[in-house]
């Protein structure tokens, strides 16, 4: 049995204030890759394709014009977007207590005693993971700084994400069914946290 500080552990969740973080984190992981030019970033079209008057035609001053095939394009998707969304520290450390909280009320937060002495192998945490009480999901692995051995063997397992403590965050908590952890960890996030 552990005891665990109540205000890191006991906040009650608030759909909303979860809610803002997980929009936020995602939409500063929001990378934009399409991206189009314009008509002054195509190659060539730099001589007037005729001259202006006396032909019969429209005039043009250029080939890479945006009415023009193989010209640039007019309101296209550009590389240089901005999706970042401003949350402020409070809410996101509400909102990460908040998970967490939800977590151990569900009783999908599983706390072990020590993982260092485990031998840095996949085949010694699979076995580990799955003799604890575990609910049918994903499984997130927050592993103290000393543990890190034991995250490089957890990584090539298909449901299981090793984080360290201090990288805790909403999505990934949401994300997955359960959290493991141990003693240290629970230490680690209680001193990070307990402002």
């Amino acid at each position: 049995m552990i005891t665990v500080n109540a205000k890191i552990f006991g906040v009650k969740p608030k759909p909303q204030v979860m809610h803002e973080a997980v929009v936020a984190q995602q939409a500063n992981a929001r990378v934009a890759i399409a991206h189009t030019k314009t008509r002054g970033e195509i190659r060539g079209g730099g001589k007037k394709p005729w001259r202006q008057k006396g032909t019969g035609r429209a005039r043009h001053g250029s080939i890479r014009s945006p009415i023009w095939r193989g010209g640039g394009i007019v309101f296209g998707p550009r590389s240089d977007r901005n999706y970042a969304k401003k949350i402020n520290n409070k809410v996101r450390r509400a909102a990460l207590l908040m998970a967490l909280s939800d977590k151990a009320a569900s009783e999908a937060f599983i706390v072990v005693e020590d993982l260092t002495a485990l031998a840095p192998k996949t085949k010694v945490v699979a076995a580990l993971l799955r003799v604890l009480p575990l609910k049918r999901g994903k499984i997130l692995l927050a592993l103290a700084k000393a543990e890190k051995n034991v995250g490089r063997a957890a990584d090539n397992m298909e449901a299981v994400t090793p984080i360290s403590t201090g990288s805790l965050n909403v999505v990934d908590l949401l994300r997955h069914a359960n959290l493991v952890t141990t003693v240290e960890g629970i230490r680690e996030i209680e001193k990070v946290y307990k402002k």
